[in-house]
Parts: structure tokens; sequence; C-alpha cells
């Protein structure tokens, strides 16, 4: 019998008081039901609200060390069910096994990062013009903060959101993708283990855009981290900032990148694939453009169109499999409508373009590899985010066509140059108008001791993870002694 999950509200699983359920399923075998999650709205939003606002007083009090301790426990009980959690994930996700562990190691890696936090939440001491005043700073937690984590990397960034919160001394409300609510009710399973204390952490699962609409209007909640659509960002955005709230959002990617007539064609390729292609696209970071200058381009077209022809495409459990399907139907459609505009603007598509239905395939939402070749920067698909596997490339001049080209889309959140040229590896440094950059690596490349975000419509508010981890969840107090 499939398992029916409740929201967790005040430190209890309670059910939403419409009724209501809805089923998260398996995109590679659509008829598997993986649990029945709660359909809730405004006013099971209200509620963890309000739970959370009754827990700020005493959790802010915490001693910020003392805060942190839980964080020990969470990193011995993700290491213990590393690989019950990327099972789960794959199966929810659809994601390849080995992607989905890479996914827990990089959360586990994240996590450690994190386990100092609390014991660094400093200010600055600083002098006075007057030898009677002393004058120092310090970092305060607000409130109450909603978390709208995605479904991509549904425990990964769940949790470098959740946890930065809650060591700074908020609490939160946590909204889940509802393609991905069995993994989102395993992670807040993990902070109750861990010893969050009751109301700290809320969780509702449900519509976003009935439970968005109250986190995003209800005067409790002091500030949203989002990860999603660069549309849905900005939009909450607007409605948070019209009250006087905090912003921070994670949100769309078009990331290009160039390769250069003396960069390693294998080693590009290599990247690209890594990052175009796998996990099926379906990363803010991942390449979606290849910008190539003419010395190099039938070589680098070829390798990639041999490349796509030659993954794959399988259920996630077998180790064979390159990519499992998309996350849904939804996806799947948004693929199938990108493909179709291509080939409407006049792109060429060299391979793939189409949903995989032989065998097995035909029970869940396969698609193969893509690639367009004569693209050009009016054309649809150089433009929007497609969030599948499509790489769309463009012939380029130069390295300065190049750069104008990459830099002329609204996005601007990851980027990436092959090229052995010391001097231009620096210039595109410089000049690409992204917030994580790279040369000589896949644009999805990151760590976790360093700052993540992006700028143009792919970013608002402060960086997440790194030294920034924090600052978003706090608010500076200036403090004047006389002494």
């Amino acid at each position: 019998m499939t398992a029916t999950y409740q929201n967790y509200i005040n430190g209890e699983w309670v059910a939403s008081h419409t009724g209501q359920v809805f089923a998260s399923t398996n995109p590679a075998q659509t008829a598997e039901v993986l649990g029945y999650f709660q359909k809730s709205d405004g006013a099971d939003a209200r509620s963890a609200i309000e739970a959370a606002a009754s827990a700020f007083d005493t959790w802010s009090k915490t001693p910020a060390p003392v805060r942190g301790e839980f964080l020990f426990s969470l990193i011995q009980l993700l290491e213990k069910q590393k690989e019950d959690l990327a099972v789960t994930i794959t199966r929810e996700v659809g994601k390849t096994l080995r992607e989905a562990r890479g996914e827990v190691n990089k959360t586990i890696t994240s996590m450690k990062q994190l386990a100092g936090e609390a014991t660094r939440l400093t200010g600055q001491t600083v002098p006075s013009f007057d030898e009677r005043v002393i004058g120092y700073t310090v970092r305060e937690p607000i409130g109450v903060f909603a978390i709208i984590a995605p479904w991509n990397f549904p425990l990964g960034i769940g949790l470098w959101k959740i946890v930065p919160a809650i060591i700074a001394g908020n609490t939160v409300v946590f909204k889940p993708a509802s393609n991905t609510s069995l993994i989102s009710v395993k992670l807040v399973e993990l902070l109750i283990e861990a010893g969050v204390p009751a109301g700290v952490v809320n969780l509702v699962t449900g519509p976003g855009s009935v439970i968005g609409d109250e986190l995003a209007n209800n005067p409790l909640i002091k500030g949203i981290s989002f990860t999603g659509s660069s549309e849905v960002g900005l939009a909450l955005g607007q409605a948070v900032g019209a009250r006087g709230g905090k912003i921070q959002a994670e949100m769309g990617g078009k990331n290009p990148a160039i390769i250069l007539a003396d960069a390693d064609i294998d080693l590009a390729i290599d990247c690209i694939v890594t990052s175009g292609f796998f996990d099926n696209g379906q990363r803010c970071t991942g390449t979606s453009r290849v910008l190539v200058v003419p010395e190099v381009a039938e070589q680098v077209k070829a390798k990639l169109i041999e490349r796509a022809k030659s993954m794959k495409i399988g259920n996630g459990f077998d180790p064979e499999s390159s990519n499992g399907p998309v996350v849904d139907e939804h996806q799947l459609n948004l693929y199938l409508h990108y493909v179709q505009k291509g080939i409407e603007d006049g792109g060429v598509l060299e391979c793939g373009g189409k949903r995989l239905v032989d065998g097995d395939l035909a029970n869940g939402y396969f698609v193969a590899p893509t690639v367009f070749t004569g693209v050009t920067q009016e054309m649809t698909i150089a433009k929007e985010e497609i969030f599948g596997p499509v790489i769309a490339v463009t012939d380029v001049e130069s390295f300065e066509h190049a750069m104008e080209i990459a830099n002329q889309v609204e996005f601007g959140l990851s980027s990436t140059i092959f090229t052995n040229d010391l001097q231009k590896a620096f210039h595109f440094v410089k000049g690409i108008q992204s917030g994580v950059t790279h040369v000589n690596m896949p644009s999805t490349h990151f760590e976790s001791q360093f700052p993540f975000g992006g700028k143009k419509i792919s970013g608002l508010g402060p960086r997440e993870q790194g030294e920034s981890a924090l600052d978003f969840y706090v608010e500076t107090k200036t403090v004047y002694i006389r002494a």
C-alpha cells in the first residue's frame, strides 16, 4: 500500500485541512506512485508560519554555537543514509544513481562547510574617533524565512538554504517542489532526528501558486530564499520587496561555452557533455550554448554529435545509462516545444529532438540528447532557458564576436571558455557577464566553500554558500559604548 505523508508543523505531522492529497510518481515508470502528499492551501501555510513565528523567540536566543550542534548529527545521518537518499532521488527525480549519489555527496560536503559557521557568526570591532567610545557590530537573526526549493537538486539545495537560516537563529517554513515531495519529507525527517526543535523547521507541501502567494504576502515572513525560474523569482521579489521583506533568488541560466582554436577539443567536448547533457541538462548552470570559432567549428560539431548519439538513455538504476528520464510530463513537453521552435526558426537538428519510446522507455519521460547547429542569436533556443538536453551550436567569427554573443542574453548565471591563451582567458573572465565562470572546466562545476549566484535576471540578493552563506539571514547592528 502506498504511504500518505503529512505536513510537519510545530513539531507534529499533520494533515492539511483541505483533506486533499496529490501523488508523486516515478518519471521512469509513471504508473508507480511513490507517495501521496498533502495538497495544502494558504490556511495550512499560515499555520506553519505562525508556528515558526512562535518558535523564533526561544531559538534566536539560543547561543549560536548551541544552535549549530545539530549539524554534526545531521552530517552523520547523511553519511549513514546516503545510499537510501540517492535511491529516493533517482526514483523521484529520474536522474541516474551516479548523479544522485553525487548530489548526496555534494550535500554532505556543503554541510561540513557550514558546520563551523555557528562559531563564526562574527561582527567587527572598529576604532572610534572618541577614545572613550568602543564601537562594534553584531549580526542578528531576523525572524521567519520561507525556503522554496526546486526539484532538480531537492536534497542539496533544500539543505543549503535551510541550514544557514536556522544556524543564524531564524525559523523556517519549507515549501519543496511538489514533484520531489518524498525526498523533501526525508530531508525534514533528518533534521528532526538531528535534534532541530519543534517549530524551527516546518514543512508544507502543495501547489506553489497557492502556498507561494501566502509566503510572499504574509508579513510574518521576513524573507524568501527561492531557487527556480526567473519568471517566478522576479515576481516573488516584487511581492516581497513591496512590503519591505528580503528576497534571495537563484534563477535561470542560458550558459555559454566558448571554444577557441587553441583549445583542447577533447577536453572541451567532455566538459560540454558533462554540463549540457548529463542529468538531462536539468541544471541552472548547464551549458546550453556552444560558441565556436571557424578553425575548429567542424571538428567540434562532429565530436559533439557523435557523443550525443552514443549516450545510452534508460532507467537511472541501470549502471550503463548515461541519463534517466526528465522529471515529469511538463519538462517533456517543454523539451519538445523548444525542439520544434528550433526547427521552425531555421536551426539544423543534427541529432535527438524526440521522445524515446522503445521498450520500457515508453513507460517514462525519456528524451534524446539533442544538438542544433546553424543557430543564430535571434533564435528562441539561443535566448530562452530550455532546462533539457539541448545544445545550440553557434558559429562565431572571432573571440571578440563570441564575447559579444555570450553577453547578449538576459541571463547571467554561469559560463566557461576553452583556450590555452592566458590573455584571452583573463579577458573572458573579466568581461563575461555571469556570476560564476570557468576556464577549461564544465559550467556546472561548483564547490561549496565558494559563493554561488548569478547576475542580470539569474540572481537577486546575497549569494548562497561559502562565506556568504549566512549573509541573507542576518541583520547587522552597530553598537557604541561610552566607557
